[in-house]
């Protein structure tokens, strides 16, 4: 099955204003909204729906507000669509919304939508490269890569890390009816997976804690590169918004990541530069630490200079 991986991610909310203005500080773009909630993109049109918690519109809650209501998953095509529909029914309720969106529950009774993608082309140069010694410039002569200007824009949706109350049973569902590959796993804690339409390390991370609880642990944008995720988050800190680990850079996935406390439920990430795994790649095994978890990790720090106190 042709899944590239999620397009949308709806949250029901407690306080409306100030999760609009988080996103908003995080550099997403509001596209429209009003009393009840608001819908933020990406540069590619992935993004978020922010709607009231009480919303008759929303689908059943699977964990107390505020949290995630439903992930939109974008497919290839309309034959995508038509088995995922086909395969879900076999054992569960599918309906087809106004919009042609597909609407069903995973394993753990999470909502799951499905549509055909509606991400567009970014439409903007790449990233700046790193001039590297003895190999080709990775950026033109003259061309100053440090700019204090720059507002770093999230590219694209990355991925969502869910609870699980089964591990096993939730990565089965995954790759047994949707055709997710396994990527890394934590044996202590559970999957990194990909779906079949993308390259990216993972675009969901399972996690099965002692209590079972269900519910988002944090999702993501991808930025351009590191440099744009470490200025993110460091105009992110600046606004008052309390980092709570980062910046650093993962061993499974290759990463690099900032993650933030959010008014989601969970908390929200800056990452970049993830791994890209084909069919041919073997999943590593390792339980979760800090060994495991990531090859450095470094702290914000308001402005120096020596003499000069803080800026």
């Amino acid at each position: 099955m042709k899944i590239i991986g999620p397009d949308t991610l709806i949250f029901g909310v407690d306080d409306i204003d100030g999760s609009c203005r988080f996103l908003t500080d995080y550099g997403l773009k509001r596209v429209e909204g009003g009393s009840k909630g608001a819908t933020f993109e990406a540069l590619d049109g992935t993004g978020v729906v922010v709607r009231t918690a009480g919303d008759a519109g929303l689908p059943a809650p699977v964990a107390g507000a505020p949290n995630i209501r439903e992930q939109v998953y974008g497919v290839a095509d309309a034959a995508t669509l038509a088995a995922i529909g086909a395969e879900l029914a076999r054992d569960r309720e599918v309906r087809q919304g106004a919009d042609g969106v597909l609407h069903s529950v995973d394993d753990d009774g999470y909502p799951l939508g499905f549509q055909v993608t509606r991400r567009r082309p970014i439409g903007r140069s790449p990233a700046l490269g790193i001039n590297t010694p003895g190999a080709v410039p990775g950026r033109a002569v003259n061309v100053a890569a440090a700019r204090d200007d720059e507002w770093p824009e999230p590219y694209t949706l990355s991925h969502i890390v869910l609870f699980t109350r089964d591990r096993v049973r939730a990565e089965k569902f995954y790759a047994g009816r949707l055709g997710f590959r396994t990527t890394d796993v934590f044996t202590n804690v559970g999957p990194f997976m990909r779906p079949a339409g993308t390259l990216d390390h993972h675009t969901l991370f399972l996690i099965e804690t002692p209590v079972k609880m269900l519910g988002i642990e944090h999702f993501t944008f991808h930025l351009a590169g590191p440099n744009e995720l470490l200025k993110a988050g460091w105009e992110f800190c600046r606004k008052g918004y309390r980092s709570f680990w980062g910046p650093g850079r993962h061993i499974f996935g290759s990463n690099y990541f900032w993650y933030f406390n959010s008014p989601f439920g969970g908390r929200i990430e800056y990452d970049a530069d993830m791994d890209l795994h084909d069919d041919s790649w073997v999943a590593r095994h390792a339980p979760i630490g800090a060994d495991t978890s990531q090859v450095f990790l470094l702290q914000y720090a308001p402005k120096w200079v020596p003499g000069g106190g803080e800026h």
